[in-house]
């Protein structure tokens, strides 16, 4: 893997590819890390790449726990020809190197934010503790692995699968305050925890982001599907962009990364950082 952006003396190295520095050592830092390519990037030197800014972990001045601000970062995958799924699903769109930031970005959240239709097509199960993020996450007072939160009107959803009843931290259902009440029931038996964060039979995504801030969700993460990315762009709410273009083409009728309601006026994200793997690039935008 390498960086393509933003540009140091080390990535515009002549050498740079050869993902060594003069010394031999790697990181983030020199041309041997986050700088070089031929080799694997380490998952701290991931981490360190994708780390959430400081107003949503609590680190700098005055940023105690409950002054901590939501930050929303969403990590999707698309085709050359705007593709987010083939055959319904993400999965023929990623590579090893999309997966191994796949699985850094859920161990850096607090909560993984996601659509009911995702978890039943991609057959969500819960996220999973990683000895290699436990330490972090201890030192940053997050439990074992990222919370997952599913938002449904309808609540029609499998409450046996695993999702629900054996994760290392209770599953939240994000719902409206119509929701039948025998779905309602179904959940909390289930072992989920549900979440009133709408009016009606829909969820309103700045509720859904205030109620789990919270419940000191600050660091979350969504993966769609591409309903719910929608909603949350044309609510506002998103701060953040993680998107892999994998070097493939489609054709077909495939959602794209995001649908649903429009925007008044297209909304400004600036380039904040750009990888390089095996054709794939990795790319992550924030609020301009």
């Amino acid at each position: 893997m390498r960086r393509l952006f933003p540009v140091t003396d080390e990535t515009a190295a002549p050498g740079a590819s050869s993902g060594t520095s003069g010394d031999g050592r790697g990181g983030p830092g020199s041309g041997g890390g986050a700088g070089g390519g031929g080799r694997e990037w380490s998952l701290a030197e991931l981490a360190a790449a994708y780390a959430y800014p400081a107003a949503a972990t609590g680190v700098g001045p005055g940023a105690g726990g409950r002054d901590r601000q939501p930050w929303l970062r969403a990590n999707m995958v698309s085709s050359l020809d705007g593709a987010a799924q083939h055959e319904g699903r993400s999965q023929p769109l990623s590579c090893p190197a999309d997966m191994r930031i796949f699985g850094t970005l859920r161990a850096l959240a607090d909560v993984v934010l996601v659509g009911a239709e995702t978890v039943r097509q991609e057959g969500y199960r819960p996220a999973r503790a990683r000895a290699e993020f436990a330490a972090a996450r201890e030192a940053a007072g997050q439990g074992p692995a990222a919370a997952v939160a599913v938002v449904s009107a309808s609540l029609d959803l499998d409450f046996s699968l695993p999702l629900f009843t054996s994760p290392l931290v209770p599953t939240l259902v994000l719902t409206g305050s119509a929701a039948p009440p025998d779905r309602v029931a179904a959940a909390e038996a289930a072992g989920a925890r549900v979440v009133t964060a709408g009016e009606g039979t829909g969820v309103d995504p700045g509720r859904a982001v205030r109620a789990l801030a919270e419940r000191g969700h600050t660091r979350l993460l969504t993966e769609g599907g591409p309903r719910l990315l929608g909603q949350l762009v044309a609510a506002g709410m998103l701060d953040e962009l993680c998107l892999t273009v994998a070097p493939m083409l489609t054709a077909g009728d495939a959602q794209r990364i995001a649908g649903g309601p429009s925007v008044t006026l297209p909304r400004r994200f600036a380039l904040k950082s750009m990888l390089e793997e095996d054709g794939f690039l990795f790319t992550r935008y924030a609020r301009a």
